[in-house]
C-alpha cells in the first residue's frame, strides 16, 4: 500500500481505535484470549503427564512447529503477516516469516528486512541500556532518579524516593500516565523532546514506592532520559552506537523516518482492516518506539543468553546479564511481577508463571510482540505480527508444551487449611486496576464454606475462587492463580491471570456513603460502589443530590472522565455553543470518540438536562462495533422512544445497563422512560453496571440461543 493512501485513512481508523481500546470497556480480545488457551485443570494435569515426551527442539523441530503453528485456523486467523525467531545455545534455530507484510500488495514478511513496531519490547533494551551504563559505575540502581534526572517537579507525600531500579520494576507508586490519543500522530516533522514531554505529563506519587506493581510506561521514558543525561549521547545515538551496531541490529532504530518507512509492515486492526502509517510522539519514544526485525532481535537473543557476548565482543559484563533474568517482585512465588526489562510469561493453567522464564510483550496499534527467554534452556524466541491481536496468547503456550513442558508441569502445593468464610471477608469488595480503572472486579464471600471467594467482572462474570494457599486461590475452571498482597496500611492488592496479569488491582475503600442517599436504596449499591471505586467524594458528611437531573455536558464529562480518559486538548470551533464551557474539553473528545454526533455540530446545547434516550445512545456508540444489533431484536419496548434510539435501548436493555427504575411491563415489553431527564442516581446505576455487568457472558448466552433458531431456520 502506498504511504500516502495509508496517511489518508490515519484520522479515521487509528485515532478512533485507539479512543476505543480505553472507552469504557477493556480491550474485547482479551477475555477471549483466555478463554480460547485456557484448560481445565485436567487438561493441564495430562500436558505436564506428556513431560517426557518433549519434542527435542532442533532446527528441524523448530521449523517444523512453525509451519504447523502459522498454518493453523486459530492462528491464521491472529495475524496478517508475523515474524519468528528461534535461537538455541549460539544458534539461530529457525527464522521465518508468514504472511504479508502489506496484504493488499501481498508483500511476504522477510524476517530479515521487514520491520515491525516492537512497542513495549523497547523497554528490554532501554533497560539494557541503563544497565549497561550501571555496570560502568554511572549510574546507582538505588539512588533517587533525581540524582540523573533533573528539573522535573512532582508531589511524593512518602519518605522513601523513587528509585532507579523502582522505575525498572515498574513499582515507582506513579499516578498512571499512558500514551495520550495526540501522541500518536501523522506530523512526521512534529519533533517533541522526552524532556519536554515528561515535564508536560510528569505524574504525582500517590503509592508509596516499591509497595505495589502497576505497568509503568512512563517510567521508561524516564530511563531513556538516564541513558540521555548520563551518557551525554543523545538517547537515540547511544542505542545505536552502543548496543545496535555492536550486536550487528542493523535494520533496528528509535526513529521511523527515510528508507525505514518503506521497510515497515502495514499495520492492521483486529478485524484485519489496514491503519495508516503513524509517528509517536516524544522523539524518541524509549518506552515503545523501537523498529526491528527477527533477525536483529535473535542477535540480541544469542547475545544475552551467551552472557554478554557477540561474535566476541563484549556489550555486557555476565554478571549485568545475570541481574536481568532475576525476578524482583512477586505477589506469590507462582506469581512473579518484573525483572529489571522483563516481566512474567502467561499462566499456564494449574502451573503459574514460571519464575525460570522472562518475557517481554508489546502492543501498539496494529502490531503485538512477544519476547521470551529460557535461560536455563540458552533458549530465547521472538514473535511480532502486523495485527492487534491474540497469536502471542496461543503461539506461547503450544511453543512450551512442545519443547518445554516442564514448565507447564501442575504446581506442587504445600497442605493448606482454608480459611473460613468470616476470615476471607477482608479480601471481599470491588477492586479496580491501578493502571486501566474501567477494570473492575466484584468480590464476594463464599457463605458458610470455608476457602472460597466469589469474583465477578464485566467480562467473564462470576467465577469461584478456591484457596490453596496463604493468600493463593485457584479458579475452579480453569486452574489458573489469583493471589492477594495486603500491606501494613491497610491496603489489598490482587493480581489475576485473565484482565490485566501485568500489575495489580487495588481494593477500594470502604464507602462512607452520603447524607441523602440511605443504604436501603435501590440505587444504593451503584452510589456506594462507585464512591469505593474514588469517583465520588467519600464523606458521610457530603450531600449526593440523587435526584438533581444531570445536563448533557455532566453525562459526557462524568463518562469520559470514569473511563480513565483526560479531556481533549484540540481546541473546540470557536463559534459552537461549548467553546468555553468548563467540560468543552470532553465534550470535543466526546465528538472525536464519535459518542456525540449530529448534523449541527456548533450546537450541543450542554446545559440542557439530558433525556435518558440520548445518555443511552452515547454509551451504544462506544459499545455498537463489540456487539451486533441483531443480537436484541427481540428485546421489545413501551413508552415514546424516537426510531433513532430504539437501537442503543435495546442493548442497553438486554445487557442489564441500567437501573431498577427500567420496568418490564405485564406484556412483556420494557419501558425505560426514554424521553424523561436522567437523574445522578439513575445515571450512577448505568456506570456501575457498565463496570461490573458481565455484558460479555450475556452476548455469549444470546449468540448460544440464536443459534439454533438459525439453524432451524437454515434448514
Amino acid at each position: 500500500m502506498h504511504q500516502s493512501t495509508r496517511r489518508n485513512r490515519f484520522k479515521a481508523t487509528t485515532l478512533t481505535s485507539a479512543l476505543m481500546a480505553a472507552m469504557l470497556s477493556f480491550s474485547l480480545w482479551t477475555p477471549a484470549v483466555h478463554a480460547e488457551t485456557a484448560q481445565t485443570p485436567g487438561q493441564a494435569a495430562t500436558a505436564a503427564s506428556q513431560q517426557n515426551k518433549a519434542t527435542a527442539l532442533t532446527a528441524e523441530s523448530a521449523t517444523s512447529f512453525l509451519d504447523k503453528f502459522f498454518a493453523s485456523p486459530e492462528a491464521q486467523a491472529q495475524y496478517v503477516g508475523a515474524s519468528v525467531v528461534v535461537v538455541k545455545d549460539g544458534k539461530i534455530l529457525a527464522e521465518k516469516g508468514y504472511g504479508y507484510a502489506d496484504a493488499e500488495n501481498q508483500t511476504a514478511v522477510n524476517p530479515k528486512s521487514t520491520l515491525f513496531r516492537i512497542a513495549s519490547v523497547s523497554k528490554t533494551f532501554t533497560a539494557a541500556a541503563v544497565m549497561q551504563l550501571a555496570e560502568q559505575g554511572k549510574v546507582d540502581l538505588q539512588a533517587d532518579f533525581q540524582t540523573y534526572v533533573k528539573g522535573l517537579e512532582f508531589k511524593n507525600p512518602f519518605d522513601k524516593p523513587v528509585t532507579v531500579e523502582h522505575l525498572l520494576t515498574h513499582t515507582t507508586g506513579f499516578e498512571i500516565r499512558d500514551p495520550q490519543q495526540e501522541d500518536l500522530h501523522a506530523d512526521f516533522e512534529k519533533i517533541v523532546s522526552m524532556e519536554d514531554y515528561a515535564k508536560e505529563h510528569m505524574p504525582p506519587v500517590v503509592r508509596e514506592p516499591g509497595s505495589s506493581y502497576m505497568y509503568d510506561n512512563f517510567s521508561f521514558l524516564l530511563l531513556g532520559m538516564i541513558v540521555e543525561n548520563v551518557s551525554g549521547e543523545p538517547f537515540e545515538t547511544y542505542m545505536q552506537k552502543h548496543i545496535f551496531e555492536p550486536l550487528g541490529m542493523d535494520h533496528s532504530s528509535f526513529l521511523l523516518n527515510g528508507e525505514r518507512q518503506k521497510q515497515l509492515a502495514t499495520g492492521y486492526d483486529a478485524t484485519s482492516k489496514p491503519l495508516d502509517i503513524y509517528t509517536l510522539s516524544p522523539t524518541p519514544m524509549p518506552q515503545g518506539g523501537m523498529l526491528s526485525t527477527a533477525e536483529d532481535i535473535g542477535s540480541f537473543m544469542i547475545a544475552f543468553l551467551n552472557g554478554g557476548i557477540k561474535d566476541d565482543q563484549r556489550v555486557w559484563k555476565e554478571s549485568t546479564i545475570n541481574s536481568m533474568e532475576q525476578y524482583r517482585s512477586s505477589i506469590h512465588p507462582l506469581l512473579p511481577n518484573t525483572t529489571y526489562g522483563f516481566e512474567a510469561p502467561f499462566q499456564l493453567p494449574g502451573a503459574g508463571s514460571s519464575s525460570k522464564i522472562i518475557t517481554k510483550a508489546g502492543d501498539l496499534p496494529g502490531f503485538s510482540s512477544y519476547l521470551f527467554f529460557i535461560p536455563e534452556q540458552n533458549t530465547g524466541v521472538f514473535l511480532t505480527y502486523n495485527q492487534t491481536g491474540a497469536l502471542r496468547n496461543l503461539f506461547y503456550p503450544a511453543f512450551i508444551q512442545t519443547f518445554f513442558p516442564q514448565y507447564a508441569e501442575t504446581a506442587k502445593l504445600e497442605p493448606f487449611t482454608p480459611q473460613s468464610g468470616e476470615e476471607l471477608q477482608r479480601f471481599t469488595g470491588l477492586y479496580a486496576d491501578l493502571r486501566l480503572s474501567t477494570i473492575v472486579s466484584k468480590l464476594n464471600g463464599g457463605g458458610e464454606e470455608a476457602g472460597k471467594l466469589s469474583i465477578s467482572d464485566a467480562f467473564l462474570g462470576p467465577r469461584t475462587l478456591i484457596q490453596v494457599g496463604d493468600h493463593l486461590f485457584k479458579d475452579e475452571i480453569t486452574g489458573q492463580f489469583t493471589a492477594f498482597k495486603e500491606n501494613a496500611d491497610g491496603t489489598v492488592y490482587m493480581k489475576e491471570p485473565y484482565l490485566n496479569p501485568m500489575g495489580y488491582e487495588k481494593k477500594g475503600e470502604k464507602a462512607q456513603g452520603f447524607r441523602d442517599v440511605r443504604p436501603d436504596s435501590p440505587y444504593a449499591e451503584a452510589i456506594y460502589g462507585l464512591q469505593s471505586l474514588g469517583h465520588y467524594e467519600n464523606d458521610k458528611n457530603a450531600a449526593f443530590q440523587p435526584k438533581n437531573t444531570v445536563t448533557r455536558a455532566e453525562f459526557i464529562e462524568d463518562v469520559l472522565k470514569m473511563s480513565g480518559l483526560s479531556a481533549s486538548k484540540t481546541a473546540p470551533p470557536a463559534d459552537s455553543d461549548w467553546a468555553t464551557h468548563p467540560a468543552a474539553g470532553y465534550i470535543q473528545l466526546g465528538y472525536e470518540a464519535g459518542m456525540i454526533t449530529g448534523a449541527d455540530s456548533k450546537q450541543f446545547k450542554p446545559d440542557q438536562a439530558i433525556t435518558r434516550q440520548e445518555a443511552m445512545v452515547m454509551v451504544w456508540r462506544s459499545l455498537q462495533k463489540q456487539y451486533p444489533a441483531e443480537l436484541f431484536e427481540d428485546i421489545r419496548l413501551a413508552g415514546h422512544i424516537d426510531e433513532w434510539a430504539a437501537p442503543a435501548i435495546r442493548m442497553m436493555v438486554a445487557l442489564g445497563l441500567h437501573g431498577p427504575e427500567v420496568k418490564v411491563l405485564e406484556d412483556g415489553s420494557v419501558d425505560v422512560l426514554p424521553r424523561k431527564p436522567l437523574i445522578r442516581q439513575e445515571e450512577a446505576a448505568i456506570m456501575y453496571q457498565l463496570f461490573t455487568q458481565p455484558t460479555d457472558k450475556i452476548v455469549s448466552e444470546l449468540m448460544k440461543q440464536q443459534q439454533p433458531a438459525e439453524e432451524a431456520a437454515a434448514s
